[in-house]
């Protein structure tokens, strides 16, 4: 399951819009409802399995 399949099944409810963008430039951004929820390019990472999830359950709350 994709990353956007596993947002909108777990949080159809509360998000109207998902942007994730990559990029040859090692960016990876997820947008929900026009907030940045994680960013590669700042953290200097990849997101962990089920960060993203997290982050956006933290904001829902």
């Amino acid at each position: 399951m994709s990353l956007a399949d596993e947002l909108l099944k777990n949080y159809e409810h509360v998000i109207e819009e998902v942007t994730l963008v990559p990029s040859d430039e090692g960016r990876f951004e997820v947008n929900v409802n026009g907030r940045l929820i994680y960013s590669k390019l700042q953290t200097k990472r990849h997101a962990e399995a089920g960060e993203i999830l997290g982050l956006i359950s933290k904001m829902v709350d």
